[in-house]
């Protein structure tokens, strides 16, 4: 019979029944010289057994808490979820601070948040900018996809221009053609696009599985692009144009509010309290999920009552046990 322990963590509990063990054997020797004084004898063997009674029982409850479990045969269980490729923003507009404490800073937040809302659905990662590539294909691994999260930045990409529409033919060309469910491209962007074909590539490459939500990130006022010492965080200049004035960039969601529309799904402007990504989430929900993977898993039957039953009797037959003084 193969037992195993569901919360092996809890085994620090066992040392209060040896701790209990040690002081009372402490006490019944002082228990012992005391008597004698008295000219009473104690009846060693009854107190003995109420100790090793005590300590077996709780030894036995703390075992139930490690949570024992026998493996009782394999089942096979089928992950359902949604195929959803994000498509990052990371053109050098993204510095802007009219959003703390960057709009790029909070693009990763918001995919952050994102992250750890999602159980079976399969997510990647497209950054884009000039150009676009996946960094991270469909996953459900999101701690790998936190490490991703964490390494995006506005130099992965060269050039200072931003073409969402080659990152959305990118997604559309990668998705699992054979997936029965929804296939979902979110795009977090200041909506500054300097190709400006993002909506017609979107067109041609519209399905009826395909859902595209969109996330504004910046405000109507903008604000300068700033422009750093190289490894560093000092701000050290402010982007310029050819004439040598200061490039304000702002928030345009004219294109982002069209790409929602177009791909069937919605538009969201980031918020202070992170209402988009309980609005994008909950709209996802409702959508069709493909099987993402088929595993086979143990089945266990719990055992653990056995023991906390065992140790409850066992520790209140020690802690009744009667036993008897008498004069020497």
């Amino acid at each position: 019979m193969q037992i195993d322990f569901k919360f092996p963590h809890n085994a620090v509990f066992i040392i209060i029944p040896i701790l209990l063990l040690i002081a009372m054997s402490f006490g019944l020797r002082k228990k012992i010289r005391i008597l004698q004084k008295l000219q009473l004898a104690l009846i060693i063997k009854g107190e003995r057994l109420r100790i090793l009674c005590m300590f077996l029982g709780l030894i036995l409850i703390c075992v139930s808490l490690l949570g024992p479990q026998q493996l009782i045969g394999k089942t096979t269980i089928k992950q359902e979820g949604l195929d959803i490729y994000i498509l990052m923003d990371t053109s050098k507009s993204m510095l802007v601070q009219d959003v703390a404490p960057s709009r790029l800073e909070r693009e990763k937040q918001i995919i952050g948040q994102i992250l750890s809302k999602l159980e079976g659905d399969r997510i990647g990662f497209i950054p884009y900018a000039t150009s676009a590539y996946i960094q991270m294909p469909l996953t459900d691994d999101y701690d790998l996809a936190n490490l991703f999260l964490k390494v995006v930045d506005t130099d992965m990409i060269g050039g200072g221009g931003s073409d969402v529409g080659k990152a959305i033919k990118l997604a559309h060309d990668s998705f699992d053609r054979s997936s029965q469910g929804n296939q979902v491209i979110l795009i977090i962007s200041d909506g500054e696009e300097h190709e400006k074909n993002s909506a017609e590539v979107l067109k041609n490459e519209m399905e009826a599985s395909l859902k595209v939500y969109t996330i504004g990130i910046g405000t109507p006022s903008g604000g300068l692009i700033p422009v750093y010492e190289d490894n560093s965080d000092q701000i050290i200049d402010y982007k310029t144009d050819e004439e040598g004035n200061p490039v304000m960039s702002k928030l345009e969601d004219t294109t982002l509010k069209e790409l929602a529309q177009i791909g069937k799904g919605q538009y969201y402007l980031a918020s202070v309290n992170g209402s988009e990504v309980t609005d994008f989430l909950s709209d996802i929900s409702t959508l069709k999920k493909g099987s993402s993977k088929t595993q086979e898993v143990n089945r266990y039957g719990q055992l653990y009552q056995y023991f906390l039953g065992a140790g409850m009797v066992v520790f209140l037959v020690g802690y009744l046990v009667p036993f008897r003084r008498k004069s020497l």
